[in-house]
């Protein structure tokens, strides 16, 4: 079983193809993945909000989907720790309180100002924007990495896309430093 535990924030998940992405790289066992149903129920809500067309029906499979693929990722018997976390946004103290209860090394989020180094580090925890933490993998485990990206490009079939269109899609999540590793190895994925 992989060290490294991290817990996806709810902002890493809403976006489809980061959240493929993310998902991926779990299955690698490279590192472990984990989440709350809070966190579920963050990005669910602001998926259908802002998308009127995706329905309940549809996240809540792609939500199950998760469950069952990624092992043991749900977080539970974090609930007590929030009261006593302080963040600059309080709405966010569930994603640190479920990352110390599952001892996690990092909260991979692209709202790293709602995670401050001084809020976290007395848990030994680290707040990591999603480009760095996949380019980091990519240091720690290209081959891992590269596997989850071809099979997430493969995977893609309404429209397929061939490598550099995947990589431009991957571009446009803010993902600049892993595409730039990726486009290294392009004929890998």
């Amino acid at each position: 079983m992989a060290e490294l535990t991290v817990v996806y924030d709810a902002c890493v998940l809403y976006p489809a193809p980061l959240r493929s992405f993310l998902m991926y790289l779990a299955l690698t066992d490279v590192f472990r993945a984990r989440w709350t149903d809070t966190i579920h129920d963050e990005w669910m809500r602001n998926v259908m909000r802002d998308h009127p067309d995706i329905t309940r029906i549809k996240v809540e499979r792609i939500r199950n989907l998760m469950n069952a693929h990624v092992r043991d990722c749900l977080v539970t018997g974090y609930e007590e720790l929030i009261e006593g976390l302080t963040l600059p946004d309080p709405d966010d103290r569930h994603v640190l309180a479920a990352a110390i209860k599952v001892g996690a090394d990092l909260i991979v989020t692209a709202n790293l100002s709602d995670f401050p180094k001084l809020a976290l580090a007395p848990h030994g925890i680290e707040a990591q924007h999603p480009d760095d933490f996949v380019a980091n993998l990519l240091e720690f485990a290209p081959n891992a990495v590269h596997e989850a990206a071809k099979k997430q490009r493969e995977s893609l079939k309404n429209p397929p896309m061939s490598v550099n269109e995947y990589l431009e899609s991957l571009e446009r999540q803010r993902l600049s430093r892993t595409v730039a590793g990726l486009r290294q190895v392009a004929l890998l994925i």
